[in-house]
C-alpha cells in the first residue's frame, strides 16, 4: 500500500478540561453526567477515549462510595488531528451546558512513553 493511499496513524492527545467555577457547576456536572456517559460510550468502544475521568479536588478528602467533588476531566484521546479532538470536546455535553470552562480547556499532543491500554 503507498503512503499516499494509506490511512493516518492517529496522534495521542490529553484533554485538561477544568470545570467552570461559576457556583452551581457541580450540580450541573450531576444532572448531565448520564448524557455525558451515553456521549462517551461510543467513543470509548471505538478506542478514540482510551483514559477519561472526572479530577478530583485535591483539598476535599474522597471517601470510596461517597460523591467526590470534581474540579474537571481529564482524557487521553486518538485522533488524527487536534482539530478532530476539539470537535470531540465541543461537541460533548458538558462543554455545551457549560460544565466545562470553554477558556481553559487544553488539548495537547501527547508522546506515549508507556503502553496505553
Amino acid at each position: 500500500m503507498s503512503e499516499a493511499t494509506s490511512t493516518p496513524k492517529p496522534k495521542v492527545f490529553v484533554v485538561h478540561a477544568p470545570d467552570n467555577k461559576a457556583e452551581g457547576t457541580l450540580a450541573r456536572r450531576l444532572a448531565v453526567r448520564p448524557r455525558h456517559l451515553e456521549g462517551v460510550k461510543p467513543l470509548i468502544d471505538a478506542g478514540i477515549i482510551t483514559v477519561g475521568g472526572m479530577l478530583l479536588d485535591p483539598d476535599v478528602p474522597y471517601t470510596e462510595g461517597e460523591l467526590p467533588k470534581g474540579v474537571g476531566s481529564l482524557m487521553i484521546v486518538r485522533a488524527e488531528s487536534l482539530e478532530a479532538v476539539r470537535k470531540i470536546v465541543i461537541s460533548d455535553v458538558y462543554y455545551t451546558e457549560g460544565v466545562w470552562d470553554h477558556e481553559r480547556v487544553s488539548i495537547q499532543p501527547f508522546f506515549v512513553a508507556t503502553p496505553l491500554t
